[in-house]
Formats: C-alpha cells, structure tokens, sequence
C-alpha cells in the first residue's frame, strides 16, 4: 500500500501501482469522469498514469488550468494526427496550448498548402479519431532510441529538438496511428474531446527565428462539451466587433502606415486627445501621491543599457545600435525607461530626508518585435509606458508599495475593470542564470511583495519564472466584458539597479546606504491599455473620456447656421461636440452617428430654431425630448459629475 496525501493534508492508503482516475474514484464516479490530469508531488501527470510511491496529489478537471492544458494538448495531438493521415510526410514543429485552446506549427513540404477551405475536412478526421476512443500510451526511451525514430520519419524539427535534451529517458505518446515526443499529460483518450473546431491559419518561423524556415501554424480549440464550443465561437463574434482595431478606424482614433513602418502607430487627433484625457488623470494621481515630471530622450548609449543589464537580456529584442558619423560612440533606441531615471537619481546627492523620491514620465520606448508578433495596439514596436520609479529606503518599501496598489485599484474602478487578479510573480528556482543581482536581494524583494499583498487582503496567485529579470513582480490581470484575461498594471521591486547603478543615500547613521527601487505602470502602455479599453467597453468611453460627447445634426442644409452657432456653444462650454452637416438624409446621419458610439445626438429643424431648443437623442435610441442648450449643457456637466463622484 501507498500513501496519497490530499491537498487538505488528509492522507489515505491506496495499492500501488492507484491511478488519478481510480483515486478519483474513491471519491466519486462524477469526479472520476471529469478528471483530466493529476500533479502527484509538485509534477504534472496523466490522470491514467501509475502512482508506486508516497505522494501529495492534486485531481484536475475542466475548472483548473492544469486540466485544460491537458484537454488541449491532447487535442493538438489529435490534430496532428488527423493531418499526418491526410497529407503523408507532413513534418512536425511543436504543438503547445495557449491561453484558448492551442496549434501545431508543421511542414507540408514545398508543394503542399492548407487553406481555411480544408479545415471542413481536417475536422471531419478530427471526429473520426475522436470516435475511436484511442488511450494515450506514454512509452519512455532512450535518446537514441528517439533519435533513430524520428530519423526514420526524416523530420529534422522533432531530431533538432531531441538533440537538445540532455541524456537520459525521454517521452513519447502514442494514440491510433501517431506517435509524438511529449512530456504530456494527456487525457485518458481521445474519446474526451466532444467538441473541436479549427480558427484560424498563419504562418510562423520555426523556433521564432526569422532567418529560418516558415511553417504553417494551426490554431484549433475543442471542448468536454458541444455546447461550450458553441459558446465560444459566439464570444468570438462579439469578439470581431470589438475588435480595437476596427472600432479604433471607425472612430478615428489611430492608424498605420507602411511608409512610416510596421507596430509604429500614428495617433490621430480624436486618438491623440483620448490619450491625453488619460494621461492628465493620471497625472493628477499621481501629483496627489507625490511624484515628479522628468523627461529623458529617446535614445541612450549603449553602455547605459549594459550597465541596467537590459542590452545582455533583451539585446535581440532592440533595434540595432545606431553608429555616430564622426565619434566612436553607439546609442540605442530606449527599450526601457529604467535606467534614465536612475541616472537623474544620480545626479545630486541625496539624503533619507529626500526620500523616497518619486519619478514619473510618458516615456516612449522601442522593441523590435518581430513581424509575425505585430497585433494592432497590443504588440508594437513603438509604446509610451505609463512608468515612474520611486527611489526609497528599505523601511519605506512597504508603504510605497502599498500606495501604489491603491492607485491601480483607483484606476480600475475609474475604468470598470470590475474582475481582475493579481499574480505574484517570482524567480524560476530551477534557473538562476536567468537573473540578475544576490539571492539575498531577492529574497527580501520577494518577501516585501508578498507581504504588501497580504497586508492589502489581494488573494494572488503565485508563478515561478514570470519576474523580471532584475527583480519580482505583482501584475494586474483584468477580465474584460467577454471575460478575456489582459495583463496591465504591474508593479515590481528591485535591489539590482541601484547596485549597478551605484546610486547611494545619507542614512540617518551618516554613512552611505542603497535605496530601494520600485518600478511600476499602472496603465502598462498607453496603446495596449487603450486597445483593451477599447475592447472592453466596444468604444463605447465614459463620457468624462469619450472624444466626442455630442454631435449636432441639422435635418437639411437650411438649418446648418443655427446647428453651427449650438456647435459653438457647446465647444465653448467644454462639451466636445461636432457637427454632420453632409448632405444625407436625417436616419443616415443618425445611424452613422450611432456607430461612431457618440453619447449624444442633437437634432436641429425647424421647430428647434423656432424654439432655441435642440431634440436630444441619445446613444442607443432612447428619445430625451427636447430642451435649451443650457439644459443639455447642465445634463452632460451633471452626468460627468455623477461619473467622477461616484468613483471618488
């Protein structure tokens, strides 16, 4: 008999050689049909997989992030075997989940194309293998043995993979007729995937290098249900019309050109004063919290980016050194705004008393991403950071940190970005090489930042391997109205740079110490926050935010005098209003009106001129009647009121 210890600590004896299933089981026939993998002492495994040995266990189904990765996995192994069967000698890359769902990169050979035409057919197999019910065998060889298999099948992606693993056993999964190197976990058998469809076809560089081969990757999703397949794909819909970027041409808020270069967007006026809007709120937090302006160039030498230790992680990521003419200098374009700011730290000595000292700046900086990865404002390679960094005495930490958790929660609540988490985010311990800075500066880091979080009631998430390389992190993830996870805000503590950057502080002793250095982004990036922002509310802006808060529309030419003096009016009284005087019939106007998400439509004829009046309608339909434009003026200041009060 073993002994299996529960995540509630209770312990129960089973025989060896129990199963997650069969322990499942135990508990309940319900539970051992929903369960889909199992993590048996810290290590992820098959629900099916044999247990010989003492262990603490974790049963995962549909509900636990543990249980999709192995429902989508195998799926993707499904998949791929569903496409071996139909296109022979196809050659396989890797095959990952993702946040919904998961893809295979693969190599149809130079004469071979799939298109979204063969996806009807691909499904088709999919069912078909589904059907067969076929186990998941995990079958563990040598790396020779898995050398000389994927020798046989000539596919140089799965032997450039093998040769990279250290010696020793490794993993394969076989289901039907495919068999695949894999770690796993994999479902019991194919026969769980009740619902599977394929989304979407693009091509992808083989392990993201762009001087390599381009493969064609296969974005596919399935589900323990048809009916959560059906859900999704309606999701999806409302998806495509809050899309950003259409929403954001629509109304006029951004654009792209290829002449100034691919992820550089060009903000347009309507977007420009959006942007502004939010920065002057949060500029306002801010001066209340006691930060202060600084502005740094755009461009730095590269030697700053060596000493930060930004050039030896994410030198690849930056564009090229730019080379002077004359002088033997390189300069980089700033991929982070770091450590400008602690050169301004240095540039006059600095007593406790000064502390903590608060920097804050809209700074651009510039990555590199490649073309593949561009998505409209949410990866680009030009992006303003919402980023300050305060400068504090260890004894001061807490509090900072603290503080700046209350000004992201202020600016949820501002936005309604009602359903978020928070995550913990800490080295990986199986990789110190990744970081930088002593094991004891991350060890106090780690512990002030989980212990802000219990200090302010935040119920996050821990992860391994997400911080940053010069210290850990705590990052917003906010849900939005279709319950898509983004991460924003993020706020991360570090004892690295000040090191490297030999900033120094009098103590109270009269000696020299080393401030303490925080870094945070509520916003995260003002393109990426607007885009989600977007998404989230479908353009449809708070009113205190929105670009414009009212339009005028005469119904013919003939009142286009009076609809341009209540123009005025409005504009005058800061209500951001245009005007539609095209020359298109009143219902256009007004369903042209509705689809820019303007608040506030006025119509103006003859009965308004008569009576100094306009005829509000407002966004959606609903008729507020008639009124003076000193009233409408009072209605907007009134519900712009209401907004900012009830957020205070």
């Amino acid at each position: 008999m073993i002994k299996i210890t529960f995540p509630d600590k209770q312990v129960k004896e089973f025989p060896k050689g129990v199963t997650g299933i069969e322990i499942a089981q135990s508990i309940s026939s319900q539970l051992a049909k929903q369960v889909l993998s199992i993590t048996v002492n810290g290590e992820l495994w098959d629900a099916s997989r044999k247990i010989n040995t003492d262990a603490e266990i974790n049963l995962h189904t549909w509900k636990d992030e543990e249980g999709k990765h192995a429902f989508w996995h195998s799926s993707a192994h499904i998949m791929a075997e569903a496409l071996e069967s139909l296109y022979p000698g196809i050659k396989f890359g890797i095959g990952p989940t993702i946040d919904n769902g998961f893809y295979y990169d693969v190599d149809l050979g130079d004469d071979r194309v799939i298109s979204e035409n063969d996806f009807q057919k691909i499904e088709k197999k999919v069912a078909e293998l589904v059907s067969q019910k076929n186990i998941f065998d995990r079958q563990e060889v040598s790396k020779d043995e898995a050398l000389s298999f994927f020798t046989t099948k000539n596919d140089e992606y799965k032997l450039e993979l093998i040769s990279e693993l250290e010696d020793g056993t490794i993993s394969f999964y076989k289901q039907g007729k495919f068999t695949d190197l894999c770690r796993g976990p994999h479902l019991p058998n194919t026969g769980y995937v009740k619902a599977f469809k394929l989304l979407s076809i693009a091509g992808a560089y083989w392990r993201g290098d762009e001087h390599r081969k381009q493969l064609t990757r296969l974005y596919g999703i399935s589900f323990p249900k048809q009916k959560m397949l059906t859900e999704y794909l309606t999701m999806l819909e409302e998806a495509k019309k809050r899309d950003h970027r259409k929403i954001g041409k629509d109304l006029e808020l951004f654009t792209f050109s290829s002449r100034v270069g691919m992820g550089l967007p060009l903000w347009l006026p309507k977007g420009a004063q959006l942007r502004e809007r939010l920065e002057n709120f949060l500029k306002k937090v801010q001066k209340q919290y006691g930060y202060e302006p600084v502005i740094t160039p755009h461009i730095g030498q590269k030697e700053l980016y060596v000493t930060s230790g930004h050039y030896a992680k994410y030198g690849k990521d930056s564009f090229q050194p730019i080379h002077t003419p004359a002088d033997d200098e390189e300069f980089l374009l700033k991929p982070m705004n770091c450590p400008h700011h602690c050169e301004i730290y240095k540039s006059k000595p600095r007593s406790y008393k000064d502390l903590p000292v608060r920097f804050a700046e809209f700074g651009t900086v510039y990555r590199y991403e490649q073309h593949g990865e561009l998505h409209g404002l949410t990866r680009v390679r030009g992006f303003t950071q919402d980023d300050a960094h305060i400068f504090c005495t260890p004894d001061q930490l807490s509090d900072e940190f603290m503080k700046v958790i209350d000004i992201v929660l202020y600016i949820f609540k501002t936005l309604n970005f009602k359903d978020f988490i928070t995550q913990v985010s800490l080295r990986d311990p199986n990789s110190p090489e990744k970081y930088i800075g002593s094991d004891e500066n991350w060890y106090k880091a780690e512990k002030a930042i989980q212990d802000a979080v219990k200090e302010k009631g935040l119920n996050a998430v821990v992860e391994h391997g997400e911080a940053a390389f010069y210290g850990p992190k705590l990052d917003f993830i906010v849900k939005d109205a279709l319950g898509r996870k983004w991460q924003l805000g993020t706020i991360q503590v570090d004892y690295n740079l000040p090191e490297r950057f030999e900033l120094e502080y009098i103590g109270t002793d009269n000696q020299k110490h080393r401030p303490v250095m925080i870094h945070r982004a509520p916003f995260g990036s003002m393109e990426r926050f607007v885009a989600v922002l977007i998404e989230h509310t479908s353009g449809k802006f708070p009113l205190w935010l929105t670009p414009d808060q009212a339009v005028v529309i005469p119904v013919s030419e003939k009142f286009t005098d009076y609809a341009k003096n209540v123009l005025n009016i409005l504009n005058n009284s800061d209500i951001r209003t245009i005007i539609d005087n095209r020359n298109e019939k009143v219902g256009r106007k007004i369903r042209d009106n509705e689809l820019k998400r303007i608040p506030f439509l006025l119509i103006v004829g003859e009965q308004e001129v008569e009576n100094n009046t306009i005829s509000v309608r407002k966004q959606g339909g609903e008729d507020i009647g008639k009124m003076t434009i000193k009233e409408f003026t009072d209605l907007i200041n009134k519900e712009v009121e209401d907004q900012l009060e009830e957020i205070n």
